[in-house]
């Protein structure tokens, strides 16, 4: 494992009781966007010590997002970046000129104490660069090298580039995101650049793990669409085993329940201006509930009491539901039928998720960092708690070079002259 963790004054990174579920690992991190950067992010919220390199010459944007809004105020600037900075809360940052051979020394020394190297460039790039996965472990016999790409590395697809609207497309989720008879719909963000993430941090923790049962470094390669290709499985057991593709009549339709089937079930339109609940009628009981709720004469209709009638008549049963609920509020209609058992929930905008729901801050999801030049922001927390060694996240992404110093003098014992040095030709 790792040694020493760096003394970072003012943090609590590789600091204070040891109590934090990761804080025996040290990650080397060329990740960037949110598929890469947003692996590293869970792990340092859970005490792992990430040390983030980018490139000095080109103002680090090997990572699209440094820089990129949204903003705080009307400031502008490769600092500023809101993206970047919810992407990479509690890591440490160095700048690394890879053209430069004293800066590939310093990389070479820092692999050489670290558990884990991440990185989410195209497939090739890490190998250009002189850190392939046959020299890391020239560096380290038992690192962990961690890539994830579009499409991996192996196979024709090997070297095409992509972005999550791609891998989401190429995967076949964006062709089940539509209503019948309309173009399929897609998201308005890449989905998988936020799943490509959760994926990654899962194979990182379970290379980990092989290490300490084993002693044994790996390479584990990941591609972002197989990833989402493996989301679409009830589709593809259905087509496979019965032979039904999911673009055929009244389908796909993205409101709609198949496994299991359910009726009614979708987003309705509610009272208001672009106001909308959700509702989910699990079964025969649901579907006497929601009549005894709504008191309306087609919820007693003998066609809709069993499952088969719904579905038959779900076109119907939509439109009834929706002459209903346009008369009342969202949250009015969900608090009726939760409090008649039935699922159903007032479908939330952005700002009365976060600003507005007494569950944010129960929960503590939007903690607050402090940012070196935005001051106090708040970003993403995690999705999860865990009652011994519980997430932290305090502090903001770090600025260009940030932490040169600390790393390179304090982990890496390299004298000030050295570092001096290093700026002077341009390596850092």
């Amino acid at each position: 494992m790792a040694g020493d963790s760096v003394d970072v004054s003012g943090t609590d990174v590789g600091t204070g009781s040891g109590r934090a579920a990761l804080s025996h690992l040290r990650i080397c991190d060329f990740t960037g966007q949110l598929a890469g950067a947003g692996a590293t992010k869970f792990l340092a919220a859970f005490g792992a010590e990430v040390i983030r390199i980018e490139d000095p010459t080109n103002e680090g944007r090997w990572d699209i997002l440094r820089g990129g809004r949204p903003y705080v105020d009307e400031r502008r600037g490769i600092e500023l970046g809101g993206s970047f900075n919810n992407h990479n809360v509690e890591k440490l940052g160095v700048t690394l000129n890879l053209r430069k051979q004293s800066a590939r020394d310093a990389l070479t020394k820092l692999i050489a104490v670290s558990d884990v190297v991440t990185e989410n460039f195209s497939a090739g790039v890490m190998g250009r660069l002189g850190f392939g996965y046959e020299r890391l472990k020239e560096i380290r016999p038992d690192i962990i090298y961690v890539s994830n790409c579009g499409f991996g590395h192996s196979g024709p697809y090997e070297n095409y580039k992509t972005w999550g609207p791609i891998v989401q497309a190429i995967s076949g989720l964006t062709f089940s995101s539509a209503l019948p008879d309309q173009p399929s719909a897609g998201w308005g963000y890449s989905y998988m650049d936020h799943t490509g993430a959760y994926y990654m941090a899962i194979a990182i923790l379970m290379a980990i793990h092989h290490r300490q049962r084993t002693g044994e470094g790996q390479h584990v390669d990941m591609a972002s669409t197989e990833a989402a290709a493996a989301l679409n499985g009830p589709a593809l057991l259905d087509y496979t085993v019965n032979g039904r593709p999911l673009r055929r009549e009244g389908m796909p339709s993205s409101n709609r329940n198949q496994f299991p089937a359910m009726a009614p079930h979708g987003i309705y339109p509610a009272e208001g201006e672009d106001a909308w609940v959700a509702i989910a009628c699990r079964d025969d009981g649901d579907w006497a509930a929601i009549g005894t709720a709504i008191g309306e004469p087609w919820t007693g209709e003998a066609r809709f009491a069993t499952l088969d009638g719904r579905l038959d008549g779900q076109n119907e049963i939509d439109d009834f539901v929706a002459g209903w609920t346009r008369q009342r509020t969202p949250h009015a209609t969900a608090e009726l039928l939760q409090a008649a058992g039935v699922p159903s929930s007032a479908v939330q905008t952005p700002q009365q998720r976060v600003d507005e729901d007494p569950n944010t801050s129960g929960w503590g999801l939007w903690p607050t960092v402090k940012h070196p030049e935005m001051g106090d922001v708040r970003v993403d927390g995690m999705p999860v708690h865990l009652s011994e060694t519980d997430w932290s996240i305090k502090r903001g992404a770090p600025v260009l070079g940030q932490h040169n110093e600390q790393v390179l003098g304090g982990l890496l014992g390299m004298s000030s002259e050295e570092i001096e040095q290093m700026r002077v030709e341009g390596a850092i």
